[in-house]
């Protein structure tokens, strides 16, 4: 294939085309598109991505058939044969193949649908819009730049609706393509901060932390987001090592870094992953009542992208594995008997326990019920009612910790304190298990028809969220026996 030189490939002796799907690396962050194309990773996806990778495909594979009973398809094997096909008038084209030489683009969209004007509509199968609206935006923009045409490129999302996209993503189109230039231009990957959510499940991760690492990175720290990280460096303050020998009064306001209690966190954040120390901050004040720890386990992969909670998991006292109770729900068709099942399980433990506190950790739970009430039309019910207002037995345990505790960590999830040798140090039967990982696991719970295989897949699923819960207990008994 013969290309155009541009200026994007100055710096380097290998030309790259711009391809819609660096979007999603782009927006996640620029040294990832860098190493992508000069140093890309073999890391295999994991189970979650291939799933979402497998979902995406069937969903395709669906409008094909939807497309193929309504018009003729016409499979493109080539950039050549896409434009012959586009010149004998095809009604559908599938996997079609888009090339610009001048402007070093390249685009292979699921479909391409010719419209009654004689031009080809661009048409990508996707699953969701919200989960990466963006990085969509930018492939369909692409698409259509491809094309040369104004007419709008269309969505078929999960739910069985049509999307549709046209100038108003051209701005953000224009965005990538330059910030794309100016990234493949450069002779070394861009320098950018740590971020625990992105960096952890990148392909390039395990390279970029020995950097960080090895240059203390005051982005390490939780609490410390990038462009805080920056200004500190302009400030004299780089490494971790600098921040945790300064006072508050020598740090200047910075964003995301402003008034004297993010300061002082910060400094004894730093000084904790340092040391390996614990700092209390103030005494964990925890509800006094009979606790039952709390945890749900959903699926955001739903055709509708309304999650199902397929798991309402609780631990009652005396908080022995025999004591894990449980809603369990097979399929989203039992959506509402799970959420039924939810309720007279809480109004169980009402008259059980009048001084009922129901323990999660994170807001996801009681974010969740709120859906559910909004869902079914059940918010004035009594029981929900009780749970979201003032007087609920609800506690988000992640609450003392980040109010009193400043831990050697730089994440605060459950699984970060509770497996930690020096902190709760429980430690969950399954290494591999995690939010992510119950998610496929309950997908493949759905598929299974043998029997046998799919009880071991609902044992699996009721054995994490048991840990959780447990997990939960102990972080409890540890905040209890040292900070309260």
């Amino acid at each position: 294939m013969k290309l155009v030189k541009s200026a994007m490939t100055v710096g380097h002796s290998v030309p790259f085309l711009i391809k819609p799907s660096d979007a999603s690396a782009w927006i996640s962050c620029i040294r990832r598109v860098w190493l992508d194309k000069y140093q890309p990773s073999a890391t295999e996806p994991d189970a979650f991505s291939q799933l979402l990778s497998d979902l995406g495909l069937e969903h395709e594979a669906a409008m094909l058939t939807r497309l193929e009973n309504q018009y003729p398809v016409s499979k493109a094997a080539s950039f050549e044969h896409t434009q012959a096909l586009m010149q004998e008038g095809a009604a559908v084209i599938y996997q079609g193949r888009l090339l610009d030489e001048q402007q070093g683009l390249a685009g292979h969209p699921d479909f391409l649908i010719r419209h009654e004007s004689g031009h080809y509509q661009p048409a990508d199968a996707k699953l969701s819009l919200s989960e990466n609206k963006r990085g969509i935006q930018i492939q369909l923009g692409i698409y259509r730049r491809l094309l040369r045409n104004n007419l709008p490129a269309l969505v078929f999302l999960g739910d069985g609706r049509t999307a549709q996209l046209g100038d108003e993503v051209e701005p953000l189109v224009d965005e990538f393509i330059a910030g794309m230039r100016v990234i493949l231009d450069l002779p070394q990957p861009p320098a950018v901060r740590y971020s625990h959510s992105k960096c952890r499940i990148c392909p390039h991760a395990a390279a970029c932390r020995t950097e960080f690492e090895a240059k203390e990175d005051t982005s390490l720290l939780y609490g410390v987001h990038g462009k805080a990280a920056d200004h500190l460096e302009d400030a004299g303050i780089s490494t971790i090592s600098q921040l945790a020998a300064q006072s508050v009064e020598s740090i200047p306001d910075v964003p995301h870094l402003k008034g004297n209690k993010r300061k002082h966190r910060a400094i004894l954040q730093a000084r904790s992953m340092l040391r390996g120390e614990v700092f209390q901050l103030n005494k964990a004040v925890l509800p006094h009542g009979t606790w039952i720890h709390f945890d749900i386990e959903d699926n955001p992969l739903t055709p509708d992208r309304e999650r199902h909670v397929y798991l309402w998991g609780f631990l009652a006292p005396p908080y022995g594995r025999e004591n894990f109770e449980y809603v369990w729900t097979d399929t989203e068709a039992s959506d509402y008997q799970g959420w039924l099942g939810f309720l007279q399980q809480i109004e169980h433990y009402r008259v059980q326990y009048p001084d009922l506190v129901l323990a999660h950790y994170s807001n996801h739970e009681r974010a969740t019920i709120g859906k559910y009430a909004e869902r079914y039309g059940m918010g004035n019910r009594a029981t929900v009612e009780w749970l979201l207002g003032a007087d609920s037995p609800l506690f988000d345990m992640q609450n003392p910790v980040l109010d009193c505790l400043v831990l050697p960590l730089q994440g605060y999830g459950l699984k970060d304190i509770c497996k930690h040798p020096g902190l709760v140090n429980f430690q969950w039967e399954n290494e591999e298990s995690g939010s992510q990982w119950s998610v496929v696991q309950f997908n493949r719970f759905r598929v299974e028809t043998n029997l046998t295989e799919k009880q071991k897949l609902k044992t699996a699923i009721l054995g994490y969220n048991r840990d959780d819960v447990t997990a939960t207990r102990r972080l409890e008994v540890w905040l209890r026996e040292r900070f309260s």
